[in-house]
């Protein structure tokens, strides 16, 4: 969605106008899709705990009667979207380095408070039983709203340029992007765990038939009764039960013959 948030803003910010080969192979490919391939691999591999972002689904369920919190999800990708665009209107309008220590502060401070944030809001999408969003949520809205305003209050000059028709495309592609992208995630979930169930199905299935396979008789007490059989008898008077019961057969048949 970046990509598209550049192309829509480019008027306005020089520096955000790129060749296509970096939007595509740098930016999309190599450093969005490698730093998703691997922090999913990291995350697999530390074991961490999984989040599935495909039931935000529910929050259009739970909220159809009421339009405002029904676009809940769709104001969160607008909101990361303000923050990222605040950091080059800041650097743009007052004219902060790339380097300077203020503006490296920032980016920490926006990183940090952005796990918690994100933390919050999953929980208040995904479980029926969360009736308000956590006052991290409400502190990143606001830092962000704040900067916004900051934004258009110095740079009035700037955004007198803005071409709205742009403005208007943009917000309309991000929001018929947003819902394809839930929609695939729901279908990919949903296939994903029918797979699951079903490989869940044939393992119980050959595990019972493995089950119906082996003897009666449990290995344990098959163990017990060669341990007893293999004692010897001592004098006679110790031996097991089935070799006094052999002895007293061969014993009885000597006698008939």
């Amino acid at each position: 969605m970046w990509e598209f948030t550049e192309l829509a803003f480019y008027h306005l910010l020089p520096n955000l106008a790129e060749c296509w080969w970096d939007a595509i192979f740098l930016d999309v490919l190599i450093c969005n899709g490698l730093g998703i391939w691997f922090g999913m691999y990291l995350c697999k591999k530390l074991e961490m705990r999984s989040y599935y972002w495909e039931s935000i689904k529910y929050i259009y369920l739970r909220y159809s009667l009421n339009n405002w919190q029904a676009q809940t999800s769709r104001s969160s990708a607008d909101t990361r979207e303000i923050a990222e665009l605040n950091t080059f209107f800041l650097k743009h309008i007052l004219e902060i380095p790339t380097d300077h220590p203020l503006s490296v502060a920032r980016l920490l401070l926006i990183a940090t408070i952005s796990a918690p944030t994100l933390r919050q809001y999953y929980t208040y999408v995904t479980d029926p039983r969360c009736c308000r969003v956590g006052t991290q949520c409400w502190v990143f809205c606001a830092i962000t709203l704040s900067e916004a305003i900051v934004c258009v209050k110095l740079g009035s000059d700037l955004f007198a340029l803005t071409e709205i028709t742009y403005i208007i495309a943009w917000l309309i592609f991000q929001l018929l992007l947003s819902v394809l992208c839930v929609y695939l995630c729901v279908v990919y979930a949903r296939r994903l765990k029918n797979n699951q169930r079903h490989e869940f199905e044939a393992a119980s299935q050959k595990e019972a038939a493995l089950r119906e396979r082996s003897p009666k008789k449990s290995k344990s007490l098959n163990f017990v009764q060669d341990y007893v059989d293999g004692i010897p008898a001592s004098g006679g008077t110790h031996a097991s039960p089935s070799r006094r019961r052999s002895k007293r057969a061969t014993c009885n048949g000597d006698k008939r013959s």
